[in-house]
């Protein structure tokens, strides 16, 4: 697998950290899946735009919280694209407030967006994906550090990624395919902007003293996908400015 002849599944990425990711690794050599939920438009944006870079792009409709839907996407991208190489696991929800305020529903509903369709993808691509493939999810520095009140079911959820991580980079490193984990601080997107209500608390908690971008963490996972990152499994890698340092 050269860094120009990849395959690519992305899971919600039409936007954010997501569609960030997708153009980059599309930018870098790679036929490019991506996946969506409702922004349609959004999607084929992104489209467009990996194809302006001479690549192949495909976006496919798919609700993480749907459990066949969340490990059948991954050979819906396998069999458009030819092959497998990469997987992101980047389709996530976030639901904060008081903890007393989560229905049995939010709670269900997180849990299945956040850790059973990454699990059901991976299972998925343990199949599909070629050797000497990749597999990385996007977690947040919320599960390593103390957040604000209001992130516990988010955090927690996030937090099962960690425990997914590890031991499928054993399973799966006998055939060169890496595993890793991508923990983000605060960064500037649709769903968390750097304008936001919430914002002066998390950019005074980075020692940096700002948001990430969408690009920073892109570049980020985008190293992970590559050849150069062959030798990294099993781990935590951590772009968030200094989250609590």
């Amino acid at each position: 697998m050269t860094s120009s002849d990849r395959t690519a599944l992305v899971t919600g990425g039409s936007r954010g950290i997501g569609a960030a990711t997708a153009l980059r690794l599309a930018r870098d050599g790679a036929d490019v899946a991506l996946t969506y939920v409702q922004d349609k438009e959004a999607a084929d944006a992104v489209v467009r735009r990996i194809e302006g870079y001479g690549r192949r792009a495909v976006a496919l409709r798919c609700d993480a919280a749907d459990a066949e839907a969340a490990g059948g996407v991954v050979h819906e991208a396998a069999d458009a694209l030819g092959r497998l190489d990469v997987l992101v696991n980047n389709a996530g929800i976030g639901l904060v407030g008081p903890v007393t305020g989560f229905t049995p529903a939010d709670v269900d509903r997180v849990l299945a967006v956040n850790v059973r369709a990454v699990f059901l993808a991976c299972r998925a691509a343990a199949d599909r994906l070629a050797d000497g493939g990749r597999v990385i999810s996007l977690g947040t520095a919320l599960s390593r550090y103390a957040g604000g009140p209001g992130a516990t079911l988010y955090a927690m959820s996030k937090s099962a990624l960690a425990g997914l991580t590890k031991p499928l980079a054993r399973e799966l490193g006998h055939r060169g395919i890496t595993v890793n984990l991508v923990q983000p601080g605060p960064v500037d997107t649709d769903m968390n902007p750097a304008g936001g209500p919430f914002a002066d608390g998390q950019r005074a908690a980075t020692a940096l003293g700002r948001f990430g971008t969408t690009a920073e963490v892109a570049a980020l996972v985008a190293y992970l996908a590559s050849p150069e990152a062959a030798y990294i499994t099993g781990t935590e890698v951590v772009v968030d400015g200094g989250h609590a340092a």
